[in-house]
């Protein structure tokens, strides 16, 4: 196991350090970092989960490789052995959770995709029988299937939860033409990966994608792409509409939160060990799940 809480580099300069990811400016390039920093309720913990990083840097690559077909996307590489001006203690850090990555214009939106009603959507759908203004049919409970699913953007919060916004909303943001571009191609990686994990065991119920301008103008995909981070997965064995379902992400470290007398402000408690283990695992068993790999 190897825990990596936060990075430097002798010889590039740190450009923004978010909840997860360091990066760090190559020049004409990105170095984009996942630690193993983990964040609820929009706080980083002090106590991170081993090997976190590298799990998520490598379903993102495994998705990267296999959705390319659909859409083009920002993955250079992700072999640090690549990058020059490296010392070795740094290339040992790096190894197996960094990627080299196009540099791009980011879109202000966020994309996201729901197939199934979950989280916010549930929370909308049952005051208005919508979701970011897109009507459903009544009695859908939690957890329902959407037959058919639905493009829900969002706006990107520098603090607190970003926010659902309609599609006509999006278009504004970004332009007509890119949010219709990136709705249907949101639509399809979205099919493309449901009908993947479906054969797996798992269910994809809803996922968020973010995009960027490359400076001949053409929008590819970037960040990451279907972790457990910025995906709900369920296990199809035990999916049951109207309750809480089998997840693959940090739903055990939320559920202790909540046994807590914490504010959700920093700083946050200490977790137990047990905490840092089960949540561990999870992304374990995602990262095998999805890849068809072991985990190391």
């Amino acid at each position: 196991m190897s825990l990596v809480l936060t990075t430097s580099l002798s010889q590039f300069p740190l450009l923004r350090r978010g909840k997860v990811r360091d990066v760090y400016d190559l020049g004409d390039r990105l170095l984009m970092v996942a630690t193993d920093r983990i964040s609820a309720f929009d706080v980083v913990m002090t106590e991170g989960i081993p090997d976190k990083g590298a799990l998520l840097t490598q379903i993102s690559a495994w998705w990267f490789d296999h959705l390319g077909h659909i859409v083009p996307n920002h993955v250079i590489t992700t072999s640090v052995e690549e990058i020059d001006g490296l010392s070795e203690d740094e290339r040992a850090m790096l190894r197996g959770r960094s990627m080299v990555v196009r540099k791009t214009q980011p879109l202000a939106i966020e994309c996201v995709v729901r197939g199934y009603l979950a989280g916010s959507g549930w929370k909308e759908y049952q005051q208005s029988r919508t979701v970011c203004g897109i009507p459903l049919p009544d009695g859908l409970i939690e957890g329902s299937r959407i037959d058919t699913p639905i493009f829900t953007p969002a706006t990107k919060a520098e603090e607190g939860h970003d926010e659902n916004i309609s599609y006509e909303r999006a278009a504004e943001i970004v332009g007509e033409q890119t949010a219709s571009f990136v709705r249907d191609t949101s639509l399809a990686i979205y099919a493309a990966a449901r009908d993947i994990v479906a054969e797996k065991g798992l269910i994809l119920a809803d996922t968020k994608f973010e995009f960027g301008i490359m400076p001949d103008g053409s929008v590819i995909l970037i960040d990451e792409a279907l972790t457990p981070d910025s995906s709900r997965y369920w296990l199809a064995s035990e999916y049951a509409p109207g309750r809480t379902q089998h997840n693959f992400d940090k739903q055990i470290l939320r559920d202790w939160l909540e046994t807590t007398d914490w504010n959700k402000q920093y700083p946050p408690p200490t977790l137990p060990e047990s905490v840092i283990v089960g949540t561990r695992s999870k992304y374990m068993e995602a990262f095998e799940r999805i890849t068809g790999n072991a985990a190391e």
